[in-house]
């Protein structure tokens, strides 16, 4: 049976913790900055958790 393939684009948005939660980057920060406030900006870069409710789509999209 072949191999599954990562989907190509989870695998450049999406990484695994050391105790395998899945990390994920806001949206809303690549482009149109200059409306946004600093705060917003700034809240916007800390990285996130994947949620519960998406943790099975985005796990079966990396081959988890």
């Amino acid at each position: 049976m072949p191999k599954l393939k990562t989907k190509s684009g989870a695998k450049k948005r999406f990484s695994l913790t050391g105790t395998g939660k899945v990390k994920r980057k806001h949206a809303f920060k690549s482009h149109i900055l200059t409306k946004k406030t600093t705060k917003q900006k700034r809240g916007l870069t800390h990285a996130g958790l994947v949620s519960s409710a998406d943790m099975s789509r985005v796990r079966q999209m990396l081959n988890f």
